[in-house]
């Protein structure tokens, strides 16, 4: 009897080993014919081939993409300057008008990994850097672990930062966490920057905040741009749109420096989409050298938010924030 019972546990436990599990598929997404997706049967994301490195899809099976597609610009491939197009992309920091905007219009080498793939583009000629995203799906339930990655192969040292760009679907709002909060007079010292831009306006009506948490919601009618960035050792961001939660979490150094005074973390806004973005620290990087901004990403879904108030977040959100990954 006994040795029944252990046979039936082995049996469902490689029932359970087989139906969890990671499956990569080339497939056709809007246009470009060498897409892939990865998905866990509950989850899925499409990375595209034919340009990037790029995410341009990562929701629920079958369900909303969470994130910004530029239908004009899918399917589309060879333009000799930067497409937005849309998803999760990899930049280096700060920006400037050239290197930062290189364009990743051409085909992506892709390597097929058992919990995702590797997506790395051909050496830049404008830079002589090399971008790769990686994907890293759980077997099951909703979470991914995204890594950022580039790569120095000129033949000096260069300075930057990696920089991970999420362009969310249009209608949502933005919620990010400042560093632990404290009183007056016990916490004299300062705890972190808040960083604006020439164009930032706080008196703008997207933007509300609590003691604990910064909130930006994007509005399709309002074309004005908008953006800020803070510092937070645990740097998380989450998007929530039509009772769905995406989540991005990574992890910074505070004994390091980081782009544009110190920031870890940016949100950006316009009428079109909402940008969530982590950077890495600021590095000499050395020829042949990588950098790499590794992000966890979760999704959730019958998300009710019934206040925008510290309580209600820290209800509602920040369970789901800590149950996406370790930082530490």
């Amino acid at each position: 009897m006994l040795r029944m019972f252990l046979l039936v546990v082995m049996v469902g436990l490689v029932t359970t080993n087989m139906v969890a599990s990671v499956k990569v598929e080339k497939t056709e997404y809007k246009g470009w014919p060498n897409c892939y997706r990865v998905s866990n049967g509950e989850i899925e994301l499409i990375v595209t081939g034919d340009v990037g490195p790029r995410v341009i899809r990562f929701g629920f099976v079958g369900g909303q993409n969470l994130f910004k597609e530029f239908t004009d610009q899918l399917g589309r491939s060879g333009e000799e300057k930067f497409q937005l197009r849309g998803g999760d992309r990899v930049w280096k920091a700060p920006e400037d008008p050239v290197a930062t905007w290189a364009p990743d219009n051409v085909p992506v080498v892709i390597r097929v990994t058992p919990t995702g793939l590797v997506a790395r583009e051909p050496i830049e000629p404008l830079t002589n850097l090399q971008k790769e995203i990686e994907i890293s799906m759980e077997p099951s339930g909703t979470t991914v672990t995204v890594s950022h990655r580039i790569t120095n192969r000129s033949l000096f040292a260069l300075e930057f930062a990696p920089w991970a760009l999420t362009m969310m679907a249009p209608g949502g709002t933005a919620v990010t966490g400042f560093p632990p909060r404290g009183k007056h007079p016990l916490n004299l010292e300062a705890t972190n920057p808040l960083v604006m831009w020439a164009y930032t306006d706080l008196a703008d009506p997207r933007w509300k905040f609590t003691k604990k948490y910064m909130m930006l919601r994007q509005d399709p009618k309002n074309s004005e741009a908008q953006k800020l960035g803070l510092f937070n050792p645990d740097t998380w961001a989450a998007y929530i749109l039509n009772n769905e939660v995406f989540v991005k979490r990574s992890s910074s150094d505070p004994t390091k420096t980081y782009p544009d005074f110190g920031c870890s973390f940016e949100t950006f806004t316009n009428n079109d989409f909402l940008e969530m973005e982590t950077l890495g620290s600021l590095t000499k990087v050395l020829p042949e050298r990588t950098v790499e901004q590794v992000e966890h990403w979760g999704l959730y879904r019958n998300v009710v938010l019934s206040d925008w108030t510290d309580e209600e977040l820290d209800r509602v959100l920040l369970p789901l924030v800590r149950s996406v990954g370790s930082t530490q």
